[in-house]
C-alpha cells in the first residue's frame, strides 16, 4: 500500500476540519521536524511518509479535531521566543499573554535588579519570559497545583533559568514585597459556554465565579500589603473585563490605572501603581 506524500497528508488534515498551521505543526511534529521549519515542508511536499507516521499523523489529527491543544499533542509550545514543555497539567500558552510580558518589563525596566512574582504560573510561561530577558530579576513563581509547579520547574531547569517555584493560592503563603505582581488568572465565568470547547486544559486555570471575576477580586485585594511602594500590578482578563478590572483596582487604592490592548486590539490586561 502507498502512503501519502506530504501534501496528501496535509490534504488530508484539512478533510478532518484542521487549521492549515495546527496540520503543519502536527506534521513536523510526526517526522522529528522542528515547530518553525515549515519552510521544509514546501521543499519536501513530495516524499512519503513511512506508514507508522502516516498512522500517527492521522491519530494527532483526529485528537486535535476533537479539540485538544496542538500544544498538548506535540508537548511544546513556544512563548516569547521561549520553547516550552507543555501538557494536560497547564493550561496552553496564548500569544496575547506576551502583552502582559511587555508591559512588565516596562514597569521594572528602570530597576537594577526587580523582584517579580508570576500567580499562577502555569507552565512558567510569564515568569520565564521575564527572567530571560532581565537577567539580574528575582523572578518567583505561583502556583496553587503542585503538578502544575512541577512543569514550570521542569521548564526552568532545562532552559537555564533561575525562576524559584513557590506553591500558595495566589499571595497567601508568599512572603515579602515585589516591585511588580503578574498574573494571568482564571477569569472565564463558571456557566460561559465556550468553557465547553475548553475541556482539554485544566478548568481550575480558566473558570472563577459567576462573573469570572472571583480570583482576581482576591489578587486586587491581596497585593498592596506585597507591593514596595511604586509597585506595579498587571493582571490579564477577559475581552469585556477591564473595565470591571480597573474599577477593582481604583476601588482598592491603586493609582495610574490603566489597560492594555493586545494583538487584536482587544482590552487585555489592566493594572495600577500601589501609590
Amino acid at each position: 500500500m502507498t502512503t501519502p506524500t506530504l501534501a496528501q497528508a496535509l490534504a488530508q488534515a484539512h478533510t478532518l476540519g484542521l487549521a492549515r498551521i495546527d496540520a503543519q505543526l502536527l506534521l513536523l511534529h510526526t517526522v522529528g521536524r522542528a515547530g518553525g521549519d515549515r519552510a521544509w515542508l514546501l521543499a519536501h511536499d513530495t516524499d512519503a511518509l513511512v506508514p507508522a507516521q502516516h498512522a500517527q499523523f492521522l491519530a494527532l489529527c483526529q485528537r486535535r479535531a476533537a479539540g485538544e491543544p496542538v500544544a498538548y499533542l506535540t508537548g511544546h509550545k513556544e512563548f516569547y521566543g521561549l520553547p516550552l514543555q507543555v501538557d494536560a497539567r497547564v493550561l496552553d500558552p496564548r500569544p496575547d499573554t506576551e502583552t502582559l510580558v511587555d508591559w512588565a518589563l516596562e514597569a521594572i525596566a528602570a530597576l537594577s535588579a526587580p523582584r517579580v512574582v508570576d500567580l499562577g504560573t502555569g507552565s512558567g510561561a510569564i515568569a520565564l519570559a521575564l527572567q530571560s530577558q532581565r537577567p539580574t530579576a528575582q523572578v518567583l513563581a505561583v502556583d496553587a497545583s503542585r503538578d502544575a509547579l512541577a512543569v514550570a520547574q521542569a521548564n526552568a531547569q532545562r532552559l537555564g533559568l533561575p525562576v524559584r517555584c513557590a506553591t500558595s493560592n495566589w499571595l497567601a503563603d508568599v512572603g515579602g514585597v515585589f516591585d511588580a505582581i503578574v498574573s494571568n488568572p482564571p477569569y472565564i465565568p463558571a456557566q460561559d459556554p465556550h468553557l465547553a470547547a475548553l475541556t482539554h486544559e485544566p478548568l481550575q486555570a480558566l473558570a472563577s465565579g459567576a462573573d469570572g471575576l472571583d480570583d482576581i477580586r482576591t489578587i486586587v485585594a491581596q497585593a498592596p500589603a506585597h507591593l514596595a511602594p511604586g509597585g506595579w500590578l498587571l493582571l490579564e482578563h477577559g475581552h469585556d473585563q477591564a473595565k470591571a478590572v480597573r474599577g477593582l483596582l481604583q476601588a482598592a487604592g491603586f493609582i495610574a490605572v490603566c489597560s492594555r490592548q493586545d494583538l487584536a486590539g482587544i482590552e487585555r490586561c489592566s493594572g495600577g501603581q500601589r501609590a
